[in-house]
């Protein structure tokens, strides 16, 4: 045999011969990442974060450990109230959780009566307790992120998390305003062809179903009703995808711009183009003209 094939053997055997070790090491790296910003002074011990780290959920809640961003939002979007205790406020547990508590019981009890026989306008009310149980938990969350204290400013994991609370909002906190018109626009048109391109479809729909019937005789027919129908609903999923696509970009965006604030793009470390002459040397006999170029400078 050749040598390169008893290599070759040689590295296929290895991962069997140490077995269980390999696959252990699999596993925990499968559920760890090592980039995460050690800026947050975050101190731990181990050269890997895991995605859930329970030591620093329970330790930040009892003010042992710093707790990341990220960590505190995830954990206060199942657990309301979470960041609040970790930035030692808790005064204002009982406002989220009392609005909270009332706009759900409210809720409730204007449903209950709404279907007891009683008026629309106990349906709207219930509708609007339970948009404000909504509202008080969306502004537990925003408060939690406004109310961190981290070393590092910007703070990407910050502008992330306002990006998700609030389409916009990351850029304005990278002070990129400009982009604002752009995202928000791009979201605002696609719900638009969102809104249009459903009721058309539902039109389309239901006309479909009756032109279906015995004993139709509108002017839309059966085939082409259809057609629209299809084509409605295609363009439906289109502006679903358009939402989603703008919805995420500007989280993507405020992410990575926020990152890269600290990059250096001082004139100590550039690349410049510019047009030159080319001389000819400094000879009476050489049979050479000056020559029109580029010039190119590579300064770091």
């Amino acid at each position: 045999m050749r040598k390169g094939t008893i290599i070759s053997l040689l590295c296929l055997l290895l991962p069997l011969l140490n077995g269980t070790q390999s696959y252990a090491q699999f596993k925990e790296e499968a559920f760890t990442q090592s980039y995460n910003d050690r800026a947050d002074s975050l101190a731990t011990a181990d050269s890997t974060d895991k995605l859930i780290n329970f030591k620093e959920i329970f330790g930040g809640l009892a003010h042992e450990r710093p707790m990341r961003i990220g960590s505190m939002f995830g954990t206060s979007m199942i657990l309301p109230g979470t960041a609040q205790i970790y930035n030692g406020q808790y005064w204002k547990l009982p406002i989220f959780y009392g609005g909270m508590a009332a706009g759900i019981t409210g809720g409730i009890i204007f449903n209950n009566k709404f279907k007891s026989g009683g008026l629309n306008s106990d349906k709207t009310a219930s509708t609007l307790c339970f948009v404000g149980a909504g509202i008080m938990y969306y502004a537990s969350l925003m408060d939690g992120v406004v109310s961190y204290k981290s070393d590092r400013k910007p703070h990407p994991g910050r502008a992330t998390i306002y990006s998700i609370l609030c389409p916009g909002l990351g850029q304005a906190y990278n002070h990129e305003y400009w982009k604002i018109p752009i995202y928000i626009g791009g979201i605002v048109g696609s719900v638009h062809f969102f809104s249009v391109n459903q009721k058309n479809f539902i039109r389309f729909r239901d006309i479909y179903r009756e032109a279906s019937q015995a004993g139709y005789s509108g002017p839309v027919s059966a085939e082409q009703a259809k057609y629209y129908r299809d084509t409605y609903r295609r363009y439906r999923d289109y502006s679903v995808v358009a939402i989603a696509a703008f919805y995420l970009l500007q989280i993507i965006d405020a992410n990575v711009f926020c990152y890269m604030n600290d990059f250096n793009v001082s004139e100590d470390l550039a690349m410049k183009v510019s047009p030159t002459v080319i001389l000819p040397p400094d000879n009476n006999f050489a049979m050479v003209r000056p020559a029109a170029g580029m010039n190119f400078s590579l300064r770091f």
